[in-house]
């Protein structure tokens, strides 16, 4: 990578003091830009770089999406059970010698959201990982980590108030707040983003329960355009009235073959009385989300 190890080094220093307040993150996605930014003229000149791409990924039983923002820098939400599924459907979308994401995001730390990501990092670098704060006990974070430290990848953890500035596109963390982790269940603390670029407002939600809708439904004034479906689709989340308050034109279900009954019908049926257009990654496969500014189109099993 062009100048990887002046910006670590940089990234560093902007973290000396702890601060992991919105200006720090600003600064740190500015020099991710910058480095991005010298590979894309060199190898991805002919690539479409206005639009705002979000692909919801086939990863079995499991969360992850990925996010290439207008300018180029890439952003991957999740990362599956350990299964492998993430691995190939990154290879399907990124070309052969783009091996670097700029930020990995894990809502929670359940294995069904961080267990893929061993395997990416792997044969990916990978610029921050963010995260709630939280840690799993298990194996797979645990190796996740080692494999980080190895090759000198930062954990950073947010909260409720930050948010990431990246050229004309922002991501504004809603949830958890500062009492997030006096919560029992590690869903109820779950990161939630909030993405604007493009003219578009898209949500991803985690494992969130209508309890934790109810409290971030407040922050949006207008309709979401795209929603990544809360705990997928679990008929505790999805609360008919959160739906009814952002109403989103589409919604994304990561899901694979359960036993919980994922999606419910009673989802189903509160996203269809709003009139979301619903994509399941087990029915869809990859699903590719263009954004121009103008138009929004849809591709299943991309």
């Amino acid at each position: 990578m062009i100048g990887g190890e002046r910006i670590r080094e940089k990234i560093c220093s902007f973290l000396k003091n702890g601060d992991r307040r919105p200006a720090v993150f600003i600064a740190i996605i500015f020099l991710f830009a910058l480095n991005f930014l010298v590979w894309s003229r060199i190898f991805f000149s002919a690539e479409n770089k206005s639009e705002l791409e979000i692909y919801s990924l086939p990863v079995g039983q499991g969360d992850s999406q990925l996010v290439k923002l207008p300018g180029g820098a890439k952003l991957l939400i999740d990362g599956g059970p350990p299964n492998g599924e993430l691995l190939a459907a990154l290879s399907r979308i990124l070309p052969a010698n783009d091996r670097y994401i700029d930020l990995a995001m894990i809502s929670h730390p359940q294995l069904d959201h961080f267990g893929g990501l061993a395997e990416v990092l792997r044969r990916y670098q990978i610029g921050l990982i963010l995260t709630n704060g939280g840690k799993s006990g298990q194996a797979a974070y645990e190796e996740m980590e080692r494999i980080a430290q190895e090759k000198n990848i930062r954990f950073i953890s947010l909260a409720k108030g930050d948010k990431i500035s990246y050229l004309e596109s922002r991501i504004d963390i809603l949830w958890p707040d500062n009492l997030g982790f006096l919560a029992n269940n590690p869903n109820d603390n779950a990161l939630v983003a909030a993405l604007f670029s493009n003219n578009t407002a898209s949500l991803f939600t985690g494992d969130i329960p209508a309890a934790i809708e109810r409290k971030i439904a407040g922050f949006f004034k207008e309709p979401v355009d795209i929603l990544k479906v809360a705990h997928h689709g679990s008929k505790n989340s999805s609360a008919a009235d959160f739906l009814g308050k952002i109403r989103p034109k589409l919604a994304l279900i990561g899901v694979g073959k359960n036993s919980y009954g994922h999606p419910t019908p009673e989802v189903l049926e509160r996203l269809a009385q709003i009139g979301s257009a619903v994509y399941r990654t087990d029915q869809d496969g990859i699903v590719k989300i263009s954004i121009d500014g103008r138009k929004l189109e849809v591709f299943r099993d991309w």
